[in-house]
């Protein structure tokens, strides 16, 4: 591994592909960005304080869907990716990029404390001519005010001795037409130096790098695009909630909308709003202006639309189960789904633990049927039974007095599931083409 430590070097290695880029985190962002470093010809090391994952790649094992097994298999055996948790190896990379989570805590604000436990395990290993990118999505002024005071306190000077960029992640898991190469990476530098070398150590890997002014507007950026996603979500959400009252189907009049050729972009309903990025990165946005003394009334207004679809869509099951003669207690309700997007294995934020819970709450015996998904994972806010995925037989499909579709996966075959199941509850307009047994499809 390289110990460089002019500035030159590193930037003869970037131009040489011999600098050694290492990922703090190997995660849904971290696996495949170092997928794409690997694939551009550098050696690269990951790093992450979970052994049991590092012990899984060792072993040639993806626990992300969309990177196979094979090929971790054979970068570890060509040693193109060394996975390790041992921290006090970040002297050896060269480059080192941050992917760790930046949740929220219970109140509702920014949880740094990934960000800031992993900036001090760099600070003590950093060394002259070293590069530090944070790609964590995180609010503006984070990478100035919270992670450069902890790299300096390693006695080390900013653009001279090591340097600092912010560059926000991108990943779509689960879309095959974009991968972490393909999709334009945002870079903004602490200064001048740093936004030189970053510039240059992305643009040898990705299709296109878009160098902007401050790490502030890199961050602001990304926060920027997913409060977009989330304020045009909630609208739709509301949307949808008013058009079934008036006997309308949203789903088809957004179908209508976007045949317009421009002035329109499609966003669609569910059952309330998945992953880590669109459900948090609004509140980070809101938390900053606080700061500021300014109301966010928009985006928060969004936010509380998106949070409390899972109430709409649990209500909706009462009154379906009603119709029935049932009561939601001691009902057999199978949710289909519970990672937040369709086909892909990532539960993060998934609605579908929020539906359960309520549904729990209200005396439903629960299973779920998700084939990205086996076992139902622990989550921090949720004390949900250890449930195991079932198979959609007809004879399960038969035991069910509802089946409430939360995620759309490819996998299901919805002909049958309507078919065979008593009561079908489509939260995502799945059973769109199903023509058979409609009578039994409630939407919501």
């Amino acid at each position: 591994m390289s110990t460089m430590s002019e500035p030159t070097s590193l930037q003869e290695a970037i131009a040489r592909k011999t600098a050694t880029v290492g990922v703090v985190g190997l995660g849904y962002v971290g696996l495949p960005l170092i997928r794409a470093f690997v694939a551009a010809g550098y050696g690269t090391m990951g790093f992450d304080v979970d052994a049991s994952k590092v012990d899984r790649l060792l072993a040639g094992e993806s626990y992300i869907g969309h990177i196979a097994g094979d090929w971790i298999a054979r970068c570890v055996e060509e040693k193109t990716f060394s996975p390790t948790a041992d921290m006090s190896r970040l002297a050896e990379a060269d480059a080192i990029l941050i992917c760790v989570p930046t949740p929220l805590t219970d109140s509702r604000d920014p949880d740094l404390s990934y960000v800031e436990s992993t900036a001090r395990t760099i600070a003590a290993t950093l060394r002259p001519g070293q590069l530090v990118v944070l790609e964590s999505t995180t609010y503006p002024g984070t990478t100035r005010d919270v992670l450069l005071p902890l790299l300096e306190a390693s006695g080390l000077a900013v653009g001279k001795d090591f340097f600092v960029a912010y560059s926000p992640e991108r990943e779509d898991p689960g879309n095959p037409q974009y991968r972490a190469d393909s999709i334009p990476k945002v870079v903004g530098g602490i200064d001048p130096a740093s936004q030189q070398l970053a510039c240059a150590l992305y643009a040898s890997v990705v299709t296109r790098v878009v160098p902007v002014s401050t790490c502030e507007v890199a961050e602001a950026c990304k926060i920027v695009e997913n409060t977009y996603r989330s304020v045009n979500i909630a609208m739709v959400n509301e949307l949808k909630t008013l058009f079934d009252r008036i006997g309308i189907d949203v789903w088809e009049v957004i179908d209508a909308a976007k045949t317009k050729p421009f002035g329109f972009q499609a966003f669609y309903p569910g059952p309330g709003l998945g992953g880590h990025c669109i459900p948090i990165d609004p509140f980070y946005l809101s938390w900053v202006a606080r700061k500021h003394g300014m109301p966010t009334r928009f985006i928060e207004l969004a936010g509380e639309i998106n949070t409390r679809m899972p109430q709409y869509v649990v209500q909706k099951v009462t009154e379906a189960l009603n119709a029935a003669g049932q009561p939601v207690q001691g009902s057999k309700i199978c949710i289909l789904g519970v990672a937040y997007k369709k086909d892909v294995n990532d539960p993060r934020e998934s609605p579908s633990f929020e539906l359960m819970k309520l549904l729990q709450a209200r005396g439903a015996e629960l299973s779920y049927s998700d084939p990205h998904v086996p076992v139902l994972p622990s989550m921090r806010r949720y004390d949900l039974p250890l449930l195991t995925s079932v198979d959609l037989s007809p004879q399960v499909l038969a035991e069910q007095d509802c089946v409430l579709i939360a995620t759309d996966h490819t996998a299901f075959d919805y002909d049958s599931i309507v078919r065979h199941a008593a009561l079908v509850v489509d939260t995502r307009n799945a059973t769109k083409h199903v023509s058979a047994g409609r009578e039994k499809i409630w939407k919501a």
